[in-house]
C-alpha cells in the first residue's frame, strides 16, 4: 500500500503572491538597469548600447522601462508554466537563462567599441539573473498544496 506524501500532492498557484512576487521583481530589475547603466556610462564613461528610445528622451528611463516589461512578462510565462507545465520551474529557468543569453549577445551585432558591447552584455546578464532568480523563488512561495478555491 501507497502512502500518502503531501509532497508529491498536486500544487496550485496563489495568483496574488505570484504577480506581487513579479511586480517587485520588475521595480528590481528597473533599478538594476537604471544603476547598471550610470556605473558604465558614468563611472566607467563607457557608452552603453541600448535599445532605441521610445520612452521620453532618457536612456537610463527607457532601460527601466524594458527591464520591468522583461520581469512582467516572465511573471506571465511562469504563471503559465506553473498552472499547465509538470516541473515547470525547470522549463522557466530554462527559457529565461536562453533568453538572457540572446539578449546579452545582442551588442555584439553592431558596430561599437569592444569596451561598449561587453559592458552591455554584461549588464543585460546582470538584469537577466536578477529576474530568472527573484522569479524562482517566487514561483516556491507562490506554490500551495492542493487546488486554490477562490
Amino acid at each position: 500500500m501507497t502512502q500518502y506524501n503531501p509532497s508529491q500532492a498536486p500544487s496550485a498557484v496563489d495568483p496574488k503572491k505570484l504577480w506581487a512576487g513579479g511586480a517587485a521583481t520588475a521595480v528590481v530589475a528597473a533599478l538594476a538597469a537604471v544603476v547598471g547603466l550610470l556605473v558604465v556610462r558614468e563611472l566607467l564613461d563607457v557608452p552603453m548600447i541600448t535599445p532605441e528610445i521610445l520612452f521620453g528622451r532618457s536612456q537610463a528611463a527607457n532601460l527601466a522601462v524594458f527591464a520591468a516589461a522583461a520581469a512582467l512578462l516572465a511573471t506571465g510565462l511562469l504563471h503559465l508554466l506553473l498552472v499547465s507545465t509538470p516541473r515547470a520551474t525547470s522549463f522557466f529557468g530554462w527559457i529565461c537563462t536562453l533568453a538572457t543569453i540572446a539578449v546579452a549577445l545582442w551588442p555584439f551585432m553592431f558596430d561599437a567599441t569592444l569596451a561598449s558591447k561587453v559592458c552591455s552584455a554584461v549588464l543585460y546578464l546582470i538584469v537577466g539573473t536578477a529576474i530568472v532568480s527573484l522569479l524562482s523563488g517566487v514561483a516556491r512561495s507562490a506554490s500551495v498544496p492542493g487546488p486554490i478555491v477562490r
